[in-house]
């Protein structure tokens, strides 16, 4: 009797070891199948798009814009219990030459801009890193809504004191 409970046992483990097996083979076939379709179906459009990509990021990251200083900020922050002010000189990296003579001639629109953006800050919104970076693709956002001929890259804090 003993040995038939043993031997059935034996079988189960066995059944359940196969049906595993089975499953394990089917879902390799299945993502081999899948991987196949997927790379003969746009993945070579997509490697070259990504490598594109790769290739005009490396290009940006190697290459320095035409870089505008802009005159030096004094800005009363919003802070109501306390009288706080922001002192800070910014540095404009630009897409391309072009770009700098529309910023010399919008920069009473670009300083306004600035002004208005970091005047509406408090000292609790700017006084840690996250705060900076923040305000520095606020202000990178705002300033290119009003470029057409191209954009700026990056901003740059060249100054940045909070009193």
């Amino acid at each position: 009797m003993s040995e038939n409970k043993e031997e059935s046992k034996g079988a189960k483990c066995s059944k359940k070891f196969l049906l595993i097996i089975v499953v394990a083979l089917v879902l390799a076939v299945g993502a081999g199948v899948g991987g196949f379709l997927l790379g003969s179906s746009g993945g070579d459009e997509k490697a070259a798009g990504e490598a594109a990509g790769s290739a005009e990021a490396s290009q940006d990251q190697g290459t320095i814009g035409p870089l505008v200083g802009l005159d030096d900020f004094i800005v009363n922050l919003l802070d109501e219990q306390e009288t706080r002010y922001l002192k800070s000189a910014i540095t404009l990296e630009l897409s391309g030459p072009l770009v700098g003579e529309e910023v010399q001639n919008r920069m009473p629109q670009i300083r306004d801009a600035i002004l208005l953006l970091i005047g509406s800050k408090t000292f609790g919104e700017l006084y840690d890193l996250q705060g900076k970076l923040q305000l520095r693709a606020e202000l990178v956002s705002r300033i290119n809504d009003l470029l057409k001929a191209g954009k700026v890259k990056k901003l740059y804090f060249t100054e940045f004191v909070i009193q």
